[in-house]
């Protein structure tokens, strides 16, 4: 029976090749859509990337490449993704702030493998990423070069006031769903205590 289960929320390690280099245009992401076909190909590509997906670069409104850093909890869901729900789509995405923690959940496309990296300038960006399809053949690393190709990210910038220390991810392998959760360093809370 399929359940939830923690995943390692890795920290990059010296030496270790840039990622998210090669950024993604409008007209790049619409020839990259429109090239993929009718085929399984252009359906998972239409699934990771489709409206209201995490990794969608429409998620919030207008184009936005998901492998810039985007500052997710400066914003309050409702107004972020009215649009997407007062159309007909369906938005999998779903984040909040309490007393103790931020938290992120969204359903990933076909329940694919994802992996949860903190990362960046003093450790305040989340990568979420995962392959959607097979890695190039000739080895070199999908996340350096044209990545929507073979996978996916979205990159969320961390509040001030986040532990990124303590980050935990988990992932529901019953409805394929995404969890993070961002505790708030001790002092920041309890100076609001």
């Amino acid at each position: 029976m399929p359940g939830r289960r923690a995943i390692e929320v890795r920290q990059p390690q010296p030496g270790d090749a840039p990622k998210w280099r090669m950024s993604l245009l409008e007209n790049t992401f619409a020839a990259f859509l429109h090239g993929a076909g009718a085929g399984a190909d252009g359906a998972a590509a239409r699934a990771v990337f489709g409206e209201g997906s995490l990794f969608s670069p429409f998620l919030f409104g207008k184009f936005f490449d998901p492998a810039d850093a985007f500052p997710l909890w400066e914003f309050e869901p409702e107004v972020l993704l009215a649009a997407l729900r007062r159309g007909a789509a369906r938005t999998t995405v779903d984040w909040a702030e309490t007393d103790c923690e931020y938290y992120l959940r969204a359903d990933i496309p076909g329940g694919r493998k994802c992996d949860v990296e903190v990362s960046g300038d003093a450790m305040k960006v989340i990568d979420i990423s995962g392959l959607w399809r097979a890695p190039p053949s000739d080895g070199r690393d999908w996340r350096a070069g044209k990545w929507w190709e073979h996978g996916f990210v979205r990159r969320v910038e961390l509040p001030e006031d986040a532990d990124w220390r303590r980050v935990e991810a988990y992932f529901d392998d019953g409805d394929g769903s995404l969890e993070i959760k961002v505790p708030k360093n001790g002092d920041a809370h309890q100076a609001t205590a």
